[in-house]
């Protein structure tokens, strides 16, 4: 989501181990969030990059809750890692409840219900 796609870019800003990253990402592949895809720079070998899927794109809502809890509940102090905002405006984004008719709902507003899934799998 930061427009990184290659190993060695992978590496230089985590600073992780060469295997330690490979199994992560590959547990990302198989998870079917990431995909690997082809490439090859000039001169070069050909290499795989690893591009989000439409799985790894729907994770933003979900990502974008768990930087708001911390942000709120486990603060750096340095300010939000990461900004959500509208692509063509700049404008800041939040994630919110939304009733059928849009409006807004709070928190405490919210129950949540077993549904389907969750009955089928009851003992």
């Amino acid at each position: 989501m930061w427009g990184r796609t290659r190993f060695a870019e992978f590496r230089a800003r985590l600073g992780v181990a060469p295997d330690v990253l490979t199994d992560r990402l590959g547990r990302l592949v198989d998870a079917g969030i990431l995909e690997r895809r082809p490439y090859r720079e000039d001169g070069e070998r050909e290499r795989e990059e690893y591009v989000l899927t439409d799985a790894g794109r729907a994770l933003v809502p979900v990502l974008a809750a768990m930087n708001a809890w911390g942000d709120e509940y486990r603060p750096s102090g340095f300010g939000p890692a990461a900004i959500y905002t509208d692509r063509e405006t700049g404008e800041p984004l939040r994630l919110a409840f939304l009733a059928a008719d849009g409006s807004e709902r709070e928190v405490s507003d919210v129950a949540v219900v077993r549904g389907p899934g969750a009955l089928m799998a009851a003992p």
